[in-house]
């Protein structure tokens, strides 16, 4: 048994409870041993130290567990190749998106690592902000399969949005909050992969409000749009309704941090070229000339396409084209994507790894036929792509009619066979024929 309080002894500090009398808040508890103790002072300081390594053990096991542990960063040039197997041209937009992206997530990577040892001390304390990515390019241009490769290079959840379908809250149409409940879906419902993800919201544009100046009308699909994508793409936590819909008082939410979620907005902006031209001078509706004395650069001349142009652009004119000077400042990386000329769309039908004249190819080879395309043949499929103003996009479409006939006999064809299409069957003049092997 212990022996009565004045005379313990605290085991740790040695303590004695005979000279520490005048502490009121100092009590001893006993031991198993016969004149020892443990004085309060000693109990508090190991509760810290159990509280201090259980949570570091805590937050190891959480770091490990972490999708950051497992991500990897590759340098910019690694994208870059990356985007050039799917992606034709474009280079000055995948030299962009490419240091964008690398700079995104090697953020988030220092932030997961902690505090780097080998940067010096002023440095070290400096938070980095995102960079949201906006891509100005005509319908075709491969805006929306730029976003797509990026996901699946880095393994991380990604979703596709539209723009024009989205209203304010509380009106006919769907939630801003909506487009991330499609990265919550596409990550499999993990919040922490989530909450690094890619999101690309396609046909911006469509959300421009109708003047410069503000409306006295409530602009619910326009304007208000713009305002509340605000916060989201700043970095927010939003409440996003998991089932989707709209929200009611009594639901559950899910709490999405959008601070670490790369957002790249794209759209056509049919008309911005106008505005780059009134802004340098040139008239654009109007008798006679209103370039007396002004400098005019050749490449913005009255025939200068849409890609240089759109390349020359600035804040202020997308403020004209109708975006809202606030959402203009959190898109900071700004970037143009050139039309595809005949050239171009020549080696997207060829080179691509997911390339059309590839998937016919294979889509054939499954029922014994040998596809074969001559290069007069992609020339005349280019040409009226071109023709048609829909670029890439496009080309689908006429290998889709152009092949109709061949994918609907090709099944019924008893051995090999071959197929050669000329820019003759391309241009109607002849029919194209199943030869046997």
């Amino acid at each position: 048994m212990a022996k009565s309080k004045d005379k313990h002894i605290c085991a740790f500090c040695g303590v004695e409870a005979e000279k520490s009398t005048r502490r009121k808040d100092l009590f001893f508890v006993p031991s198993m041993y016969e004149g020892l103790a443990i004085c309060s002072d000693c109990l508090n300081k190991g509760y810290e130290i159990i509280q201090e390594f259980g949570g570091a053990q805590k937050k190891d096991a959480a770091s490990a567990s972490s999708p950051l542990a497992e991500l990897t960063v590759p340098s910019p040039k690694a994208i870059k190749a990356e985007l050039d197997r799917f992606v034709i041209g474009q280079d000055q937009a995948k030299k962009v998106l490419s240091v964008a992206v690398h700079n995104h997530y090697a953020r988030l990577k220092a932030r997961f690592m902690g505090k780097d040892q080998n940067l010096p001390e002023e440095l070290a304390e400096v938070e980095l902000d995102k960079s949201n990515v906006l891509l100005l390019g005509p319908t075709g241009s491969g805006k929306t399969l730029l976003a797509q490769t990026l996901a699946k290079m880095l393994d991380v959840p990604s979703a596709i949005t539209d723009a024009t379908t989205l209203t304010e809250a509380g009106y006919v149409g769907e939630d801003v909050e909506n487009i991330l409940l499609r990265l919550y879906q596409a990550s499999g419902n993990d919040l922490e992969k989530t909450q690094i993800g890619i999101i690309y919201i396609d046909e911006l544009d469509k959300i421009s409000r109708k003047g410069e100046n503000a409306s006295i009308t409530r602009d619910v699909s326009g304007e208000g749009v713009q305002q509340a994508l605000l916060k989201i793409l700043e970095g927010t936590v939003a409440n996003v309704p998991p089932q989707g819909g709209r929200k009611h008082p009594n639901q559950e939410f899910l709490h999405i941090d959008t601070s670490n979620i790369l957002f790249i907005c794209g759209g056509a902006f049919v008309g911005l070229d106008k505005v780059v031209k009134r802004r340098r001078g040139r008239r654009v509706l109007g008798f006679g000339d209103n370039t007396a004395g002004k400098e005019i650069l050749p490449e913005l001349d009255e025939k200068a396409d849409i890609g240089k142009l759109f390349a020359e652009c600035e804040p202020e004119d997308l403020v004209h084209f109708g975006l809202i000077p606030e959402l203009i400042g959190r898109l900071p990386v700004l970037t143009a994507l050139e039309p595809l000329d005949k050239k171009a769309l020549v080696r997207v039908l060829r080179e691509p790894k997911n390339a059309l004249v590839k998937q016919y190819r294979r889509l054939l080879a499954m029922e014994n036929v040998d596809l074969e395309f001559t290069d007069g043949a992609l020339e005349e499929l280019a040409a009226q792509a071109v023709k048609r103003g829909t670029g890439a996009r496009g080309l689908r479409s006429l290998m889709e009619k152009l092949m109709l006939d061949v994918m609907f006999t090709a099944p019924d064809k008893k051995g090999n066979c071959r197929c050669l299409i000329t820019a003759e069957v391309v241009r109607g003049e002849a029919k194209v024929e199943l030869d046997r092997a």
